[in-house]
């Protein structure tokens, strides 16, 4: 079976993929480089890895469910989906993500913690820039939503 390089590029352009595949295997490689052979791992992060990744896949489905369209912005919704952990923080998925990527910085260490220093930064900008998109489609709806709830850490931020 072979894999054309325009699918691999498809493939390597998702977000999960390089969140949930690409970045786990390289961060592994790199740590076993660094450690001269397989790496000391704190397994007592897994269960963020766990959590991360459920929250990815659950909230996906909900969105889907509840608002149509498809993953990402490339195939928006066609309603607002304001309830259930949309309800609590406006970006949900992308908090899956996040808290995957604290996970993988807990189990490796090092520069781990730089990668996911710079994920929250490409998420926040990521999310800003959804939400500018989503209150062109959404309108006064969205800029409601807006201001009821926070866009990471309900309450708070």
């Amino acid at each position: 079976m072979s894999t054309s390089p325009r699918s691999l590029r498809r493939w390597v352009k998702s977000t999960s993929n390089r969140t949930f595949v690409l970045w786990p295997v390289a961060l592994l490689a790199l740590q076993a480089l660094l450690d001269g052979g397989w790496p000391r791992l704190n397994l007592w992060a897994l269960p963020l890895l766990a959590w991360g990744y459920a929250q990815y896949r659950w909230v996906g489905m909900l969105r889907t469910e509840q608002g149509g369209g498809g993953p990402g912005l490339s195939n928006p919704p066609l309603r607002l989906v304001t309830t259930g952990p949309y309800g609590l923080t406006r970006n949900p998925m992308y908090l899956g993500h996040l808290i995957f990527f604290a996970g993988l910085a807990l189990l490796f260490s090092g520069p781990a913690w730089a990668v996911f220093a710079a994920h929250a930064l490409w998420f926040d900008l990521r999310a800003r820039a959804d939400e500018a998109y989503l209150l062109k489609l959404f309108g006064a709806s969205y800029r409601d939503y807006l201001g009821r709830v926070k866009r990471w850490i309900p309450g708070i931020y």
